[in-house]
């Protein structure tokens, strides 16, 4: 069944997204739905878990984090919010 939407502005979105991916106003209007169904149907943990495993593929290099250099980075430094 054909989805009618009477905005304005949802039409000119529409018009946007399609001149500037080259597709018509339909796919696009498409793949903008299936992208934010994308977006907001996963946790945080799950969006987060590629960036995670891509991390966990670098070798570990055995060295040891020098405390000392990165406390003297922040001296005198105030954390400000």
């Amino acid at each position: 069944m054909p989805l009618t939407i009477a905005s304005d502005e949802v039409d000119q979105l529409a018009e946007k997204l399609a001149s500037r991916t080259g597709v018509s106003k339909a796919e696009a209007v498409r793949v903008a739905l299936v992208h934010e169904l994308a977006r907001t149907g996963k946790t945080l943990a799950e969006r987060i878990r590629p960036i995670q495993d891509e991390l966990a593929r670098y070798p570990k290099t055995g060295l040891k984090a020098d405390k000392a250099f990165y406390d003297s980075l922040e001296e005198g430094q105030s954390i400000q919010s």
